[in-house]
């Protein structure tokens, strides 16, 4: 059991952690007993630590039931315009600790939980991640969730609730191996079944069409069962809801021709119908044309719009008498932001539910379907977009695809009116591509139904306009806009570093964990040889802990004064974290090479995960784990240099290693990644960045001040010029004799002395066919590195820098990007207030 805090440290805490009332803790011990008996249906004989995790779940989940009956009984009142976000993933982490924070529970739990001879840590560590996610596209939806709530908008996270999220990866003899994510093993104390809203969703069948419009015939029926997870906002009383939904075999199912297979057969064969909420496709910027998974698509999209419909309906709470028949007034009730094209199915279905279902004619309906939609957009990277073959969507939703046609074939002369007799252009914007196979672009499509599109980043929406949707752009400039990601400031920072949350509000107050634009007043305390001091201490004390967390779970010991070099994100050529090996590698040589020089010391962390049918990423974390055999086992190198491949690399890894590190990498090429936010993670968290000028690198250079990053390599501009005169990775290999060394060792077998030949499809790829310009970069990253090593020596200068950067982080806040959507694509100025009184009922007001 971990030591209760000292009484000083308390005082320091209260601030951002709550107070400990006393009745409170009395009445949570009390609530924890109950459902320990009652819930549980245990004692304290015979219970076990998740049995103590479950009770403190379901106590604290209580403090949001009132508050969520209340803010959506509050919604149905007020009527105000909703958001509806709509997403593949969420990817969500954990939600004990985070619903502690946001209703300022944290310390009354601490000491109830210690009055009762628990540890409150410990039964945290109980907690299953809900990996709902792959990576950055998934997180950015669990930040959105939090900003919207704390900024107290009418919003609804809609998803599909996978029985297996993101796989767990496990390191066997080095090589990534995938097992299950069965996190619904033990039950989900967060999540309430609505068995009462559950929707019926169509497949296959074919099309009628009659003088009284079309129907949609002979289809297969598989039910869409709804899970609510309650999001509370910070602080502010407010609880949104999360709907995801599984997918169940109606009863009748396969049971009408039930004497042709047997009765048996038909009842296993509802697995097939429910396998559409199975498992999560865990691909990150990567398109699978499956079927499967346009299912999935389609059966989110068809559930959540048949929900926004009925909601829409009904004005009045619990009525359910159809209330409103207008569907002009759609658009100004209802806002659907698409998350990706993963849900552009939204689309064509809500013109399906307009015209056939609802009556209206064509062009009011697309009037409706245009104003009511929007979509981000997430990648350039050709691979990730998303072309379904015209072929399967045939099979699979034959009316949709007659609705995509006709959105095509008007769309198509709107372009030829536009610009007549220009072919090519209507080749370039058509819905369709032709060719070996018909295939539908999805990222076209949505851009022609929705009425703003937005990119991530300045830089990533620049491309967007310039490359990518450039004859889009040019037909309907209006419609492109920028929303540069954010991070939410609670789980980032107030929760995963307390302590830093603490040092920073004994200085400016507690108002910016609402507002983090107040950051930028820590620039007054730059040159403050306390703070200078506080910073740098509470950094030491999360790399001590860090550490003994790894030398429980990797048996490396670890110097804690070394430079904690951190890149940790999906494994993607792009994202280069083989120019960081390269970098590990030369570092290894010139120690070696002069072992008696002072070396800064660093430990190299580098974590996540390779999609399981990606080859080349799997073989680059051989490379890593191969890498850091020989050189943690090497007597000269000793501790200066030790690298570490983090396994398992998911939401609760992220919240120990990043308050940890003190060198970020994001070393993508640029015009690669569209934004990152594990960048701003990092930074928020007191750690410096090396970089290219890509993505949200670039305003974050802005922010702090460029001289506070350490940013390097070429430019946009520099790799198209590269591009254009033709990338030869052979003449940097034989100017640069340390990358020639580096190289020649992974080709030799020096990191593979059993199999010598491991790595050569690597090197191969490197020398002969590297999209991303690994050695483009490679001298230039190498020259930054040693000023990064020069500035750790002189600790006062880097803490200063820190301090600039966690200064200009107050952009990078959710809550500012979520302001922007609202203000300038949702049109959306409500924000509830509520407030609670002292007896514990919530009241409302406007």
């Amino acid at each position: 059991m971990s030591k209760p805090l000292s009484d000083h440290d308390r005082r320091k805490q209260i601030s951002v952690r709550g107070l400990a009332g006393i009745e409170n803790v009395a009445e949570l011990k009390q609530n924890f007993n109950r459902h320990l008996h009652f819930t549980l249906v245990k004692d304290r004989n015979v219970a076990t630590k998740r049995d103590y995790y479950f009770a403190l779940a379901h106590t604290v989940r209580e403090h949001l039931i009132g508050r969520w009956i209340r803010t959506q009984q509050h919604y149905y009142e007020k009527d105000p315009k909703r958001v509806y976000y709509i997403s593949l993933e969420f990817y969500m982490g954990r939600t004990l600790q985070n619903t502690m924070v946001n209703l300022a529970l944290e310390n009354a739990c601490d000491e109830a939980t210690y009055q009762l001879g628990l540890d409150m840590e410990e039964l945290e560590d109980m907690e299953e991640d809900a990996g709902l996610g792959n990576g950055g596209l998934g997180r950015l939806a669990a930040c959105f969730l939090d900003s919207m709530a704390s900024l107290g908008l009418a919003a609804y996270g809609y998803g599909i609730r996978y029985e297996f999220g993101i796989f767990n990866q496990k390191i066997v003899n080095g090589w990534q191996v995938e097992e299950a994510d069965d996190w619904l093993r033990y039950g989900n104390p967060w999540e309430k079944a609505r068995p009462e809203y559950m929707r019926p969703v169509h497949f296959y069948g074919r099309t009628e069409h009659h003088p009284d419009g079309v129907k949609w015939v002979d289809t297969q029926v598989v039910l869409a069962l709804p899970y609510d997870t309650p999001v509370p906002g910070y602080r502010n009383n407010v609880v949104n809801t999360m709907r995801l939904w599984s997918a169940k075999a109606p009863c009748e199912f396969n049971l009408k021709d039930f004497n042709v297979g047997g009765y048996i057969q038909a009842v296993l064969d509802r697995n097939l119908a429910e396998n559409i909420s199975r498992v999560l496709y865990p691909n990150d910027n990567f398109f699978e044309g499956k079927e499967l998974r346009l299912k999935q698509e389609y059966f989110v999209v068809s559930a959540t719009l048949q929900d926004i419909i009925r909601r829409f309906k009904v004005s009045k709470f619990g009525s359910r008498e159809i209330a409103r028949t207008d569907f002009s007034k759609l658009p100004d009730k209802v806002a659907i932001q698409l998350n990706d094209t993963h849900p552009a199915m939204a689309i064509p279905e809500l013109m399906r539910v307009l015209v056939d279902e609802e009556k209206l004619d064509w062009d009011k309906a697309w009037d409706i379907c245009v104003r009511t939609c929007a979509y981000t957009n997430h990648t350039v990277l050709p691979e990730a977009l998303e072309r379904w073959p015209v072929d399967l969507f045939a099979h699979l939703l034959p009316r949709h695809l007659e609705i995509v046609y006709e959105i095509n074939r008007r769309h198509l002369e709107r372009v030829a009116a536009k610009y007549p007799g220009d072919v090519d252009r209507l080749r370039r914007m058509s819905l369709i591509e032709e060719g070996g196979q018909k295939r539908i672009n999805m990222a076209h499509l949505c851009i022609v139904g929705s009425h703003a599109v937005n990119g991530v980043a300045q830089i990533h929406s620049d491309i967007l306009k310039a490359t990518v949707f450039k004859d889009f752009y040019e037909m309907e400039p209006h419609k492109f806009q920028n929303k540069t990601n954010g991070i939410t400031p609670r789980r980032w920072l107030v929760m995963c570093n307390p302590g830093l949350a603490e040092v920073i509000a004994e200085r400016i107050g507690e108002d910016f964990i609402r507002d983090l634009d107040q950051l930028q007043s820590l620039r007054n305390y730059v040159n403050d040889e306390a703070f200078i001091r506080d910073i740098a201490k509470v950094k030491q004390e999360n790399k001590l802990k860090f550490a003994v967390h790894l030398e429980e779970h990797y048996k490396v010991k670890i110097n804690p004064n070394s430079m904690f070099d951190i890149q940790v994100k999906r494994i993607h050529e792009y994202k280069r974290q083989l120019l960081n090996c390269l970098h590990i590698i030369t570092y290894y040589n010139r120690i070696k090479k002069e072992p008696n020089k002072q070396w800064t010391p660093r430990t190299v962390m580098i974590g996540g995960k390779a999609a399981p049918g990606y080859h080349t990423a799997k073989m680059i974390i051989r490379l890593i784990t191969a890498i850091g055999e020989v050189v943690n086992n090497d007597p000269v190198v000793g501790d200066r240099l030790k690298v570490i491949f983090l396994e398992n690399y998911r939401v609760t890894l992220a919240e120990k290693a990043i308050p940890a590190a003190d060198l970020s990498e994001q070393i993508s090429t640029a015009g690669t990644e569209a934004s990152g936010t594990g960048n701003m993670k990092f930074m928020l968290n007191g750690a410096l960045t090396i970089g290219t000028m890509d993505g949200a690198n670039v305003e974050m250079a802005e922010e702090a001040g460029e001289d506070n990053l350490f940013i390097f390599g070429m430019r946009v501009d520099d790799v198209d010029a590269l591009d254009m005169k033709g990338y030869h990775a052979e003449e940097y290999y034989n100017r640069l004799p340390e990358l020639k060394q580096a190289i020649d060792q992974i080709a030799g077998g020096f990191f593979s002395p059993k199999q010598p030949d491991l790595f050569k499809e690597i090197v191969n790829m490197l020398m002969h066919h590297d999209r991303f310009k690994v050695f483009a970069d490679y001298e230039d990253y190498i020259k930054c590195q040693e000023k990064v090593n020069a500035l750790y020596k002189n600790p006062k200068e880097w803490t200063k820098k820190v301090i600039y950067n966690i200064a200009g982080c107050g952009k990078f806040s959710s809550d500012r990007t979520i302001a922007q959507y609202a203000r300038e694509i949702w049109e959306n100025y409500y924000h509830v207030i509520l407030s609670i009184n002292t007896n514990n009922h919530v009241n409302i007001c406007q």
